[in-house]
C-alpha cells in the first residue's frame, strides 16, 4: 500500500508540493483555525453544563423567613432535623450566618443586623434523583415543622442557563462542520486548478501508461502536505489564543466561568484535528482528481 505521502524523486519533480509557499496552506490554517476554536468552545460548554448540573442540580435551599429570632431558630434546627431523617437526603449544611450578612450588605448595608432587619437563615442540602424527583413530599415535611420556611430548588433557576448552554454547544459544532465544508470546499477549487495549470503534463502522462489514480497519488500528496503544515499552523495559532483566554477567565474568579474549561480528552480531541483535516483533505483531493480526469478522457 502506497502512502499519500511517500513519493519517488521523479513524482517530486512533476508537481511542485507545498511548503506553506502557496495560497492553499494558509487557507487550510485560517479554516483550522476557526475549526479549533469551535470545537473547543463546544467541548468547553458541555464540559461546564455537566459539571454545573451534576453539582447542584438536585440541591435545594431552605429559607426560614420569619421576623422573630428566637421562632427563626427554632423552625430552622427543626428543618435540618426533618432533612437529615430523611431517606435519600446526602448531605444538609446550614449556611453561616456571616455569608447570609455578606450577601446581603450591598441591599441593605453593614448595619442591617444591628438596625434589627430580620434576615432569614438557609439551609442547603443535596438530595439523590429519586428524592429530588419527589419534591413535593420534602417540602410537605419541612413546612410541616417549618411553617416559615420556603423550598428553592436550583433545577428551576439551572434551566434556562442548561437550555443556553445546549443551544450554544450545538451552535459551535454546526461552525465545526461549516468550517470542515467549506475546507472540503477549498481543496475541491485548489485541485481544480491544479488540474488546468498541469493540463499538459496529465496528457503526457496518460499517454506513457499512467492510470487516473497513479496521477491523481500525485494532487493527493500536495494537498496532504499543504493541508497538514497549514492545519498545524492553525492549531498551534488556536492552541495560544486559548490559553491566553483561559489565563483571562481565571482572573476573573468566576467559578462559573471557570467551569467552562476543557478536560483532559478535550484536549486530545483538539490534538487529533489537523491529522483528520488532512486525511479528509487527502480522500477529497483523490476523488476530485479522478473524477476530472475521467470527464477529460
Amino acid at each position: 500500500m502506497t502512502l499519500p505521502f511517500a513519493a519517488t524523486p521523479a513524482e517530486r519533480r512533476l508537481l511542485t508540493e507545498g511548503r506553506l509557499s502557496g495560497p492553499m496552506p494558509w487557507v487550510i490554517a485560517i479554516m483550522m483555525f476557526l475549526t479549533v476554536l469551535a470545537a473547543a468552545g463546544g467541548l468547553a460548554l458541555n464540559h461546564a453544563a455537566s459539571n454545573v448540573t451534576g453539582s447542584i442540580a438536585q440541591r435545594i435551599t431552605v429559607q426560614i423567613v420569619e421576623a422573630n429570632p428566637d421562632i427563626r431558630e427554632q423552625q430552622t434546627r427543626a428543618a435540618m432535623a426533618a432533612l437529615q431523617a430523611m431517606d435519600g437526603v446526602n448531605e444538609v449544611i446550614r449556611v453561616p450566618d456571616s455569608e447570609i450578612d455578606a450577601l446581603m450588605e450591598p441591599w441593605i448595608g453593614a448595619a442591617g443586623q444591628e438596625e434589627g432587619i430580620p434576615v432569614p437563615t438557609m439551609i442547603d442540602a443535596d438530595l439523590n434523583a429519586e428524592t429530588h424527583a419527589d419534591l413535593e413530599s420534602v417540602e410537605e415535611a419541612i413546612l410541616a415543622v417549618a411553617p416559615s420556611a420556603r423550598v428553592d430548588d436550583h433545577a428551576q433557576f439551572l434551566a434556562p442557563l442548561a437550555g443556553l448552554i445546549g443551544s450554544l454547544t450545538w451552535l459551535a459544532l454546526a461552525l465545526v462542520l461549516l468550517t470542515a465544508s467549506a475546507l472540503a470546499a477549498s481543496v475541491i477549487l485548489a485541485v481544480r486548478a491544479a488540474l488546468n495549470t498541469h493540463r499538459a503534463t496529465i496528457e503526457v502522462l496518460h499517454l506513457m501508461g499512467a492510470t487516473d489514480v497513479q496521477i491523481a497519488r500525485l494532487f493527493q500528496r500536495r494537498i496532504a502536505i499543504d493541508a497538514l503544515l497549514g492545519g498545524i499552523v492553525g492549531f498551534l495559532s488556536a492552541i495560544i489564543v486559548l490559553l491566553l483566554l483561559g489565563q483571562r477567565i481565571g482572573a476573573v474568579g468566576s467559578e462559573l466561568l471557570g467551569s467552562a474549561s476543557l478536560p483532559l480528552w478535550g484536549w486530545f480531541t483538539l490534538l487529533l484535528l489537523p491529522l483528520l483535516g488532512a486525511v479528509m483533505s487527502t480522500f477529497v483531493a483523490r476523488f476530485t482528481v479522478i473524477g476530472v480526469l475521467r470527464k477529460m478522457l
